[in-house]
């Protein structure tokens, strides 16, 4: 690996560019970046992420994204600071770092390049290390782009993506092209490679009694502290979903800034889907300059291609659609910044099925002969014809499924039959079990005991890195506005990893800290609410708006060639089940659709052929 080269682009034209190149000698903030040198080539195009290119001799620094902290990089002092430590020791001049960053630092004279992500891989990039050139970008594409040699789809990231509808980090839709996980970074030296975290979530509680007004005081001085420093000046509006993290960001943003927040709700005329009446009582509770706007049958239409085809791989989180438009929303109304609150539940305790698994976890605790003998009676003719020994039945079949295979007891993959949906030769070139060993092997890195803090911790990268951040981010970068998540803030989430796990999730109360020390500043209608956030009604629109419909079934038969899914299979969806059962054959349809959008757009002539 004697040559490093690599790609950081990204698809929106929010700000105008301008050139600069490796001659530049200070630290200065960019829009498009242009190297060719021996050893290193790099081409930088972005308008979303704030980005510092600094060089010093043989030594070369890009860092995106920073937040000010132990090391601003906003004048040249501060970058050969961060050079120099760096150098000596990466691991912890990474962990010094603040915000939703992206670094890459090459020294040309040891061979040595580093590439690394922030704490919660909020843009994490990408690479392959081949035998003779180590190749670096922020998304797989750019990656793939690079060599040839990696630009193969991978059949398994097709299955991954059906089960997960994303593809789990640190895999991505390419033969060799890798993606960072949370805390991590790679590094060549003089040809060593090497993949290291210097960082991972820890969940040390003080000794001793633990006053919760004083908590209460840190706390909400941490999220008021993490709100301005996301806000940093700009223009910034919130998305406000109605939730207790979208709400308190909202709030927190009017106080930081002395105005009235700008904020944006998205609605669905649908029975049961629109959740605008929360919105509009934590907007009107702060005071906040609301923004609202419904979204269509006729908006899917028309937002599902630039959505489906702005990944750089297959991303079928339906929620997406509803986050591109309130970006929009937001656009429109002059907002360069918008803060978003995901992370919260993945602090503080706030998934519905953190109480759920804790009811199955229970069932661990009553004696093995007890088990033993209740098994055949729960699972008897008889008991499955009595309502209540059914649902026992069904019970303690769930618990006796570990964790967190567990949490996979009703993948829509899984339920349906890989082996009814794949043809036979694309089922026989993956391995249907890969997913749930991967997701065992990192749930059990958790340094932590306690069933809540390991779905914590498992949620941490499964739910916020691999899925909900790309959501967001990817979205607001489509429509052409950067992103913030003061809940991510550092120093916030070692305080929420230091809650005894009580505080996160007592009994089977979610979020008892978050909830009692934001219970004087919250609506109290938020305060009790269920989470919902901008579900998508597709399943229900999909069989009553005929556009929608010819455009789903349209994009469908388009994938009928391409040797993933079997023909029989899609005649079955298509004419009876999902009208028999709209919502949930509609999520099937959903992934299916933006994987071939995503293939028509980026490799138009895949077909698999074993």
């Amino acid at each position: 690996m004697n040559r490093f080269s690599g790609h950081f682009l990204s698809n929106c034209d929010a700000l105008p560019r301008r050139s600069v190149t490796s001659t530049v000698p200070d630290s200065r903030q960019l829009t498009t970046l242009s190297i060719a040198e021996p050893g290193l080539a790099i081409s930088l195009d972005l308008a979303t992420l704030s980005a510092v290119w600094h060089r010093e001799g043989a030594r070369s620094l890009l860092a995106l994204g920073l937040r000010a902290g132990s090391f601003g990089t906003r004048s040249s002092a501060e970058a050969s600071e961060l050079i120099a430590a760096l150098a000596a020791d990466a691991a912890s001049a990474l962990l010094r770092l603040r915000g939703g960053w992206v670094l890459l630092f090459v020294d040309e004279s040891r061979k040595r390049c580093l590439l690394a992500a922030d704490r919660a891989a909020t843009r994490p990039p990408c690479f392959a290390s081949l035998p003779d050139r180590f190749v670096f970008g922020l998304t797989a594409l750019d990656v793939a782009s690079c060599d040839e040699r990696l630009d193969r789809v991978r059949p398994q990231a097709i299955f991954d993506y059906l089960r997960s509808h994303f593809i789990p980090a640190p895999a991505t839709m390419f033969d060799g092209v890798e993606r960072l996980l949370p805390g991590e970074y790679v590094e060549v030296d003089r040809g060593t490679f090497t993949r290291a975290k210097y960082w991972s979530p820890r969940y040390d509680v003080p000794r001793g009694p633990l006053d919760f007004d004083a908590r209460s005081a840190e706390f909400r001085q941490l999220l008021e502290a993490s709100v301005r420093s996301e806000a940093d000046g700009a223009a910034s509006g919130a998305f406000l979903s109605g939730g207790t993290d979208s709400s308190t960001i909202a709030g927190m943003l009017g106080r930081v800034t002395g105005a009235p927040a700008k904020t944006y709700s998205i609605g669905f005329d649908a029975a049961g889907f629109d959740e605008m009446a929360y919105a509009r009582i934590a907007a009107k509770h702060f005071g906040t300059a609301h923004h609202e706007y419904y979204v269509t049958p006729g908006d899917l239409v028309q937002g599902i291609p630039e959505v489906a085809t702005a990944y750089d791989q297959p991303f079928g989180n339906s929620s997406a659609l509803p986050a591109y438009y309130c970006a929009r929303l937001g656009r429109a109304d002059g907002v360069t910044k918008m803060l978003g609150g995901d992370g919260g539940d993945e602090l503080f305790g706030g998934n519905t099925r953190y109480a759920r698994q804790k009811l199955f976890d229970a069932y661990s605790q009553v004696p093995a002969w007890l088990q033993s003998a209740g098994a055949p009676l729960l699972h008897s003719a008889v008991a499955r014809s009595i309502p209540l020994l059914r649902k026992a039945g069904s019970y303690v079949e769930q618990a006796r499924v570990p964790m967190p295979a567990r949490l996979q007891t009703y993948n829509l993959l899984m339920h349906v039959g890989a082996d009814q949906l794949l043809t036979p030769e694309f089922l026989e070139a993956v391995d249907p079990s890969s997913p749930a060993q991967e997701e065992l092997r990192y749930y059990e890195t958790c340094p932590s005991d306690a069933l809540v803090n390991r779905m914590l911790y498992f949620d941490w990268k499964y739910t916020l890195a691999d899925n909900d951040l790309p959501k967001v981010v990817g979205t607001c970068n489509l429509a052409g506005v950067a992103t913030g998540f003061p809940m991510l803030n550092e120093e916030l989430a070692a305080f929420a990893n230091r809650l005894p796990v009580a505080e996160k999730v007592r009994g089977l109360q979610l979020r008892h800290f978050f909830k009692a020390a934001l219970r004087d500043f919250l609506p109290p209608q938020i305060i009790a609410k269920k989470k919902h956030g901008f579900g998508l009604p597709f399943g229900m629109w999909l069989v009553s708006h005929e556009p929608l419909r010819r455009f789903a079934f349209g994009t469908l038969d388009a994938l009928r060639s391409r040797g993933i899914v079997r023909a029989r299979f899609f005649d079955e969806l298509l004419t009876t089940r999902l009208d028999e059962h709209p919502s949930y054959y509609g999520e099937l349809v959903w992934i299916m659709m933006m994987l071939e959008q995503w293939l028509q757009a980026h490799r138009p002539g895949y077909v698999y052929r074993a």
